[in-house]
């Protein structure tokens, strides 16, 4: 079974208080099916079910491995390098 060599090495960076959304999407006048946010800093992004794809533009864009699920009641986090959950 494949694991993740990230995670445990992260900080766990919360989000901008004023940045509750996707921002690329709020610029897009978009709406995100479902949010994450970046494990390394904190960026929020929409999932892939989204239009934009955005979590994982910030990946491909940063490099930043590992994000977490920001939805109320989620706790499970995504290794993109990896790919798998963590």
């Amino acid at each position: 079974m494949k694991q993740c060599t990230h995670a445990d090495a992260l900080p766990h960076p919360e989000p901008d208080p004023q940045n509750e959304t996707c921002p690329e999407c709020l610029a897009q006048g978009t709406h995100p099916v479902q949010l994450r946010i970046c494990l390394t800093c904190g960026h929020v992004a929409c999932c892939d079910s989204s239009p934009g794809r955005h979590a994982t533009g910030h990946h491909s864009e940063s490099g930043h491995p590992v994000m977490r699920t920001f939805e109320p009641g989620e706790t499970w986090r995504w290794c993109f390098v990896d790919h798998v959950l963590v």
